[in-house]
Order: structure tokens, then C-alpha cells, then sequence
């Protein structure tokens, strides 16, 4: 659960509605994390009343949240009813936007996907504007009467204080409202961030169990670029303006196989985005065939043994092992998870990777844990879904 700030909150402790929400949000986490739990267990570990934990209980069931799941073993008196979460009832809907296509999906408190659909991304503002409006909108009213609210992850560096994009660098996309629009055409909430922030964040809620119980990494996210999720204390940091974690640019080597978004060729995400990887591969090579060439064709060539793209791949890890051991010098953090695609070559790139990890750790600290994310392909979409569950399941705001 998230942390409760009493500075923040000294202000409106005497609000009822602030007390009464942040005690539905310690219920329902209750549920979340130690499902499956009776009213009694809730009552006894929160040190809530019995009559004010009914009293969240039935209003969680009424939202379709936490459901009863049966009874529990007797301590002497009547057996227990248990709750869990309900799946299946819709909660989310997610806007994954990236350089390539952008995908909404309506999904439920479990973060399954009960709907998706996909389209192109435009560099036409406009055009997408449009597109996306127009499918939330009919999301939103095919829904009415669940509890929505909506989460948009996108490539490039949003303000979550005035819900606005402030640059997509990719498509020099800037000062975008369509939270405001949307939120005016449903009377949903929405929630923007940049896509690496919005991974680290499913990570928490969706990784390996060995990441979920990690306070302190860092997640590098590789695709069409190179992005950044900052986890301190279970809490993503995200700077001011949301303009932290932009380590795709730090300097790594020049004369990079690609441009890196910003203009130079010496940039980490230059050197080792999948984009990179790719370029890298057809140098000297047949360049007529990088209209259909893509990250997964090659990753498949490494797999059946195809030996320059094996020979990339590690060459492209040192790339990432420098950039991480970077990361590692500057935050000491207790992890670094590796998502994207190039995850499904793991066990061909990992020592190359944590080989320069090795070396950015002193010999009387603990060494960082450099591990392959368990997302899978499309990170991303589970990051625009889990800003919605944040903000549900936050403890306080």
C-alpha cells in the first residue's frame, strides 16, 4: 500500500469523506493482499470498527470491487465469510499509445483485458485526438454505471498535476489536453504518464514476486526508444513536471547506428533501442529488406542460432550493461528489471549485461539484482491499466 503522508494529511483529517475514503482504500488493499479475508480478520488487523468494516464491505460489494467467495474454518464461533476481489466487472479503460499503434482496452480490478481494440499511431494530432475520444467515449457509455476512470500511458513526458501531454518527442507532439477532453466528454477521471513510469508501476503490481517485494529499482524499458520507471520506497518518482527518468539520453559512445529522438548518435538510446538493434543488424547487410524486417524476426534468427544476429544481440547487451551500470553507480537501487521484447533472448544476453553490472557495485555493498521483467510483450498496456488500480487502491493521496 501506498505510504500515508501525515503532512499532507494534517489538513483534512477532520473531513469526513478524507477518513471515510481512506479507510475504504485500506479495506479494499486488505482485500487485495491477503485475500482470502473475512470482515473479522479486517477488523482486527486495521484495528477498524467491526460495524464501519460491514459498512466498506458492502459498499465495495455494491461497486462490484470485492466479492463473498464462501466461509472459512471456525476459531469457535461462527465460520467466517471470506472476500476477494472481483474480476470480471469493469474498471479501467487504458490507452496504450506508441510510436507504432495505440491500443484501448477496457479491463477489470485483476488487470484482465475484457476488451481491446488497436489502430495505427498518426503523427497527426488531430487525427488521433480524434480517434481516441471517439473510443473512449464508446467504452465509457457501453459501461455506464461501473465505476470507471480512464489511465493513458504515453512516449513522452506528461504533467499528472494539470492532466496534460507536455511533449511527445517522437511525433513533436505538445501541450496535448485530451485528458481534459476526456474527461469533459465522460465525466471520467483521467490519468496520464509516461509509458516507462506506467511500467515500473505495473511491475508493482503485475511482476515477478521478487519485484513486487522490492521498495527500490529501476525499470528500462527497450523499444522503439529507451525509457525509465524510478521505484523509491514502493512510490515511482517522477520529478518535476513528470520530466524525470529520461536516462535514454545520457551519453554511452558516439557514432550510434541509429539518430537517437532528441538528434545525436551518442545517446544510450542510440546505442542499444530496438531500433539500434535492428539498424545494426542490416549494416552491411541487405538494407531492401528493413521494411519487413522487425525486432521479433530477429529475435526468432537468434533463437535457431543465426549467428550475426546472435552476434548483434550481445553487442547490443554491452550497450545496455553500460547504461545500467550507470543507473547503478547513481541510485544503488536493490534491483534493475529489463522489459521489452528483447527480454525473450534473456539467456542469451544476461551475462553480458550484468557482466558490467558486476563492476559498478563497491565490494562492501550488495550487489543489484539485474532481472528480466515478466510482463511480456506489451508492457505498456498493463501500465495504462495499472494508473487506474493506483489511484483505486492508493491509501492516500
Amino acid at each position: 500500500m501506498k505510504k500515508i503522508y501525515l503532512s499532507k494529511a494534517k489538513n483534512q483529517i477532520a473531513r469526513h469523506n478524507t477518513i471515510r475514503d481512506i479507510n475504504r482504500q485500506i479495506v479494499l488493499n486488505y482485500v487485495r493482499v491477503r485475500s482470502p479475508i473475512s470482515r473479522a480478520e479486517i477488523a482486527r488487523e486495521t484495528s477498524l470498527q467491526r460495524s464501519t468494516v460491514s459498512a466498506i464491505v458492502d459498499d465495495l460489494q455494491s461497486l462490484g470491487y470485492i466479492e463473498e467467495i464462501g466461509t472459512g474454518d471456525s476459531t469457535g464461533g461462527r465460520k467466517p465469510t471470506l472476500l476477494q476481489l472481483k474480476t470480471g466487472t469493469p474498471v479501467a479503460i487504458g490507452v496504450d499509445i506508441t510510436p507504432r499503434e495505440t491500443t484501448i482496452v477496457l479491463a477489470d480490478l485483476g488487470g484482465n483485458l475484457l476488451q481491446k481494440e488497436t489502430l495505427p499511431t498518426s503523427p497527426d494530432l488531430e487525427y488521433m485526438n480524434e480517434q481516441i475520444l471517439t473510443r473512449v467515449k464508446a467504452l465509457a457509455d457501453a459501461n455506464e454505471g461501473h465505476d470507471l476512470e480512464v489511465g493513458i500511458s504515453i512516449p513522452g513526458i506528461a504533467d499528472q498535476i494539470t492532466n496534460t501531454v507536455l511533449y511527445v518527442p517522437y511525433f513533436q507532439w505538445v501541450n496535448w489536453d485530451i485528458g481534459h477532453q476526456i474527461t469533459r466528454a465522460t465525466s471520467l477521471p483521467v490519468t496520464i504518464d509516461n509509458d516507462a513510469n506506467a511500467v515500473a508501476l505495473a511491475e508493482l503490481w503485475f511482476g515477478a514476486e521478487e519485484v513486487k517485494r522490492t521498495r527500490n529499482f529501476i525499470m528500462v524499458m527497450i523499444s522503439e526508444g529507451i525509457g525509465t520507471g524510478i521505484v523509491i520506497d514502493g512510490e515511482v518518482y517522477r520529478g518535476e513536471n513528470g520530466a524525470a527518468g529520461e536516462f535514454g539520453h545520457m551519453y554511452v559512445g558516439e557514432n550510434a547506428p541509429v539518430v537517437c529522438s532528441c538528434g545525436r548518435q551518442d545517446c544510450w538510446e542510440a546505442h542499444a533501442s530496438e531500433k539500434a538493434v535492428i539498424r545494426r543488424y542490416l549494416t552491411n547487410g541487405n538494407d531492401s529488406r528493413s521494411g519487413m524486417f522487425d525486432m521479433d524476426h530477429l529475435l526468432r534468427l537468434a533463437e535457431n542460432g543465426e549467428e550475426r544476429a546472435t552476434s548483434i544481440l550481445k553487442e547490443t547487451a554491452n550497450y545496455l550493461g553500460i547504461g545500467i551500470s550507470n543507473l547503478i553507480i547513481g541510485f544503488s537501487p536493490q534491483a534493475v528489471v529489463v522489459s521489452g521484447r528483447i527480454v525473450k533472448a534473456w539467456d542469451l544476453i544476461k551475462d553480458d549485461i550484468q557482466a558490467f553490472g558486476r563492476r559498478s557495485i563497491r565490494q562492501e555493498l550488495s550487489g543489484t539484482q539485474i532481472l528480466p521483467s515478466a510482463l511480456g510483450d506489451t508492457p505498456t498496456i498493463l501500465g495504462s491499466i495499472s494508473l487506474v488500480l493506483a489511484r483505486k487502491f492508493a491509501s492516500a493521496s
